[in-house]
């Protein structure tokens, strides 16, 4: 697609492990050929289990790591660790409100501080700039000269988006940003997000493993297992009708508040298997009702008509 402001091609992060004096070190392939395109005012959610590559996803596309293979492209422009042109276009914001503050800081110095490092302007210029953007995340001027801990968890978080949109950034990294927040309070964070999307034209890499979040915030969804993506497309259209039996096993975990709608869970079994030794063929087949001998020989490639593309030999009607 042309255009896109974030583009992952192919994008693979492997790590070595040292497994002791007398073994040969083992290669984690945390991330192993995961490709997107993102637009302007966009949101692509990614979804998975712990362990899925969610992280170091969000990790290569912040620049904090270059990926092993492939190309990350913002604004057409390949990205790298320590290229700063590139780096202030791409900001994140963490799940944890009350880690992700320093607590000897008052909440303006947290603001202005990537001004002075990134721009030149005078200090009279950084407090404007930080009272409008305080007023834009629903924060009162007199909030200017308190420290963290005199905030609640939602307050906290409206500091972090804050912080994170001090360079006017193009693309933001949302890791589980509501997922410490009361249910209440998640929604009105939600709500905020989505109203600075629409005034700033900002695409979202929304991280979440809450599909009902996701469901509420996404316009694409790509659904990860063990570093590979095994779905993506549409939001509407996967949640209508997932395709991958994964997809499906993830849906049918989300909370309905209909007490008469039926509900059919679907329960996986086994663990997560250890990305150190991932099963071979499709790395879900262990744990599929669906999953024939040839899943167990031949890894499934990304294929589907339309929009919605799915990894499943066998996928569902």
């Amino acid at each position: 697609m042309t255009g896109a402001v974030l583009e992952g091609r192919d994008l693979a992060r492997f790590y070595t492990v040292n497994r002791g004096l007398f073994k040969a070190d083992a290669t984690v392939k945390a991330l192993n050929g995961v490709s997107f395109s993102l637009h302007s005012g966009k949101t692509l959610a990614v979804v998975g289990e712990s362990g899925c590559g969610k992280s170091t996803l969000a990790r290569l596309v912040t620049m904090i790591e270059d990926p092993t293979a492939g190309q990350l492209l913002i604004d057409g422009k390949p990205a790298h660790v320590g290229d700063r042109s590139l780096r202030s276009q791409v900001q994140i914001v963490f799940q944890n409100p009350y880690g992700s503050l320093n607590p000897r800081q008052k909440v303006g110095s947290i603001l202005e501080e990537p001004l002075k490092i990134n721009t030149d302007l005078d200090a009279a210029a950084r407090r404007r700039k930080v009272e409008e953007m305080m007023a834009r995340v629903g924060l009162r001027p007199e909030h200017h000269g308190r420290y963290p801990h005199m905030f609640s968890g939602g307050q906290r978080q409206r500091i972090a988006i804050a912080r994170a949109l001090m360079l006017r950034p193009k693309v933001l990294v949302l890791d589980e940003p509501v997922s410490a927040l009361d249910l209440s309070i998640q929604a009105q964070v939600l709500n905020l997000l989505m109203d600075l999307q629409k005034e700033m034209g900002l695409a979202y890499l929304f991280i979440s493993h809450g599909l009902s979040v996701v469901h509420h915030i996404a316009d694409d969804v790509m659904v990860m297992y063990l570093g590979r993506p095994v779905e993506t497309g549409p939001a509407a259209e996967v949640f209508a009708r997932p395709r991958h039996p994964y997809t499906a096993a993830l849906l049918s975990a989300t909370p309905i508040a209909d007490p008469e709608r039926a509900k059919n869970r679907i329960r996986l079994q086994g663990e997560l298997p250890s990305p150190l030794k991932p099963p071979s063929g499709c790395h879900f087949n262990p744990r599929c009702w669906k999953a024939q001998d040839y899943c167990r020989q031949v890894s499934p490639e990304l294929s589907g008509e339309g929009a919605q593309q799915y990894a499943c030999h066998f996928p569902l009607d």
